[in-house]
């Protein structure tokens, strides 16, 4: 672990706040807290932020709002672990759907926390060897789309940039990488999740369906991911480099 890894706690909840903050940094991190939306945002501007453990269940600004909030602008990369107090599977549907990398359930044991922040960071940092790229970035088309590696973003026909969360980034470039071959479920956690995955079953789904609404997909009728029932999708385009930066 880098002990310069900057941990963000964004929790109503002052002791547990106060208490998560200070089990971090005996582990060895840097950690921070903050007790809502605006707290975070003005951490955000001054320092820089590694992970974000964000509370679901707060007044005001909740941890959902928030997510998206990261999703949407210049942090859109930053990783980030839902907290939630319920163990409801519709909480964990809509924090990943809103663009959480994993999320924990209250109450949670303190290990348990730091080995998936642990894990987060190391996928984050570590795309799996299938995924690694050798130049220095180059640009995948595909369609009508053309997926910028080294950014990390997406070009449309005008050229307009559509960001990707790490998560949609890592599933797209599976796809990208394997074209019009089938992929199940546990193949395709496994490539972008990696080991330490314990995501439910329909987290893939999920982040199908987040990629599908970035390339503006009619999920009723995809172009390029394609479901094959009972056994997982198939991206359709052919696919090409166009170009290689240096």
């Amino acid at each position: 672990m880098d002990a310069a890894d900057h941990i963000l706690v964004v929790d109503d909840d002052r002791d547990i706040r106060e208490l998560v903050v200070d089990y971090l940094q005996k582990a060895g991190y840097r950690a921070t807290g903050a007790a809502n939306g605006k707290e975070m945002r003005a951490l955000l501007e001054k320092q820089h932020v590694d992970l974000v453990v964000l509370d679901l269940m707060m007044p005001g600004e909740d941890g959902l709002t928030l997510c998206r909030q990261l999703r949407s602008d210049r942090h859109q990369d930053l990783p980030v672990l839902m907290l939630t107090a319920r163990s409801d599977e519709m909480d964990r549907i809509l924090g990943l759907e809103m663009g959480a990398d994993d999320y924990l359930v209250k109450p949670f044991v303190a290990r348990e926390l730091l080995a998936r922040i642990k894990a987060i960071l190391r996928r984050f940092r570590a795309l799996p060897p299938n995924l690694q790229v050798t130049e220095a970035g180059r640009l995948i088309a595909f369609g009508e789309w053309q997926l910028d590696t080294s950014a990390r973003h997406l070009l449309d026909a005008d050229g307009t940039i559509v960001a990707l969360s790490g998560a949609e980034y890592r599933l797209l470039r599976v796809f990208l990488d394997h074209p019009q071959r089938v992929l199940t479920r546990d193949q395709l956690l496994n490539f972008t999740q990696g080991r330490d995955a314990e995501l439910f079953e329909r987290s893939i789904d999920l982040l199908v369906s987040r990629v599908r609404q970035r390339l503006n997909e009619d999920a009723r009728t995809p172009a390029y991911i394609k479901t094959v029932r009972s056994e997982g999708y198939v991206f359709s385009m052919p696919v090409s480099i166009i170009e290689a930066r240096e």
